[in-house]
């Protein structure tokens, strides 16, 4: 869908504030005082370019409260650091997890931005030591710079991969300690999780999650559900998402409104045992 300012925003996603929280929240914001699902997770989670994105869709055959919190690029760390987050979460009747990528969270090799996890901050010693050949002044995005240090050196970024798996496990465990109440998780990708790392896909999300660290972490959640994007939804592509022409190629690479209607498929016979009871 084209517009005519290129770059104009045609959606409006309610911005909202929860609590003290300094995130802002896609809207509108909903009551908490009775019975809800707290909805955590990155840009698939908020919706972008969506009318109505999955949490969206689960209140709509639920009918009951669906809180999306939601914040694009979302690691593990903005979820951990934010005490409204965790505060709604523990008073749901269920919370809903997406699974988060592994390359989003400061870690002994560098350190992200507290509350825009994608964003690259600086590196650590024994990372520019490393890498002593590496320029990491050049880099704003974590991505961008775990691209760059694969193409320099697998071998080498093989250690940095390691122990951002590592981490992460041991980070989504203290996660889902400190949500007190039921946690699903969601499994939301084109591709289905892998059993290796060895050919680094840092473009695909979850990046770097692999099958055992799911296995890791799930006997410490309620449950997991695989979401993996259909063959049917990924032909759709981004039918029906609401865009601007500048913004064609960002929306091709998120989940378009089929996939959304089967995560939230999938998730609303598991979510209404909790919010029936």
């Amino acid at each position: 869908m084209t517009y005519e300012m290129l770059g104009a925003q045609p959606l409006d996603y309610m911005p909202c504030r929860y609590g003290r929280s300094k995130l802002v929240f896609r809207g509108p914001a909903r009551d908490m005082t009775g019975r809800y699902a707290a909805f955590l997770g990155g840009t698939e989670t908020y919706g972008k370019f969506l009318r109505q994105p999955y949490p969206a869709l689960v209140e709509r055959q639920l009918g009951a409260p669906c809180v999306n919190m939601g914040w694009p690029n979302s690691g593990v760390d903005v979820l951990l650091n934010d005490p409204e987050i965790l505060h709604a979460a523990s008073r749901a009747c269920v919370t809903v997890l997406q699974v988060p990528g592994a390359q989003n969270m400061s870690n002994r090799f560098y350190k992200v931005h507290p509350r825009r996890n994608d964003r690259f901050v600086e590196a650590s010693a024994i990372l520019r030591a490393m890498f002593a050949e590496v320029d990491f002044t050049e880099f704003h995005f974590t991505r961008h710079m775990l691209g760059h240090l694969a193409f320099v050196c697998p071998a080498r970024f093989a250690v940095v991969r390691d122990e951002l798996q590592d981490a992460w496990i041991a980070r989504m465990k203290l996660l889902l300690a400190r949500i007190d109440g039921p946690v699903v998780l969601l499994w939301m990708a084109s591709h289905a999780p892998e059993d290796s790392a060895d050919a680094p896909n840092i473009a695909g999300d979850p990046a770097f999650v692999t099958r055992a660290m799911l296995r890791a972490i799930t006997a410490h959640a309620e449950g997991f559900i695989d979401a993996t994007t259909s063959e049917a939804a990924l032909e759709a592509g981004s039918a029906g998402m609401v865009h601007s022409e500048l913004e064609a190629i960002a929306a091709s690479e998120l989940p378009g409104p089929v996939a959304h209607d089967e995560a939230a498929e999938a998730l609303a016979p598991i979510l209404r045992k909790y919010l029936d009871a």
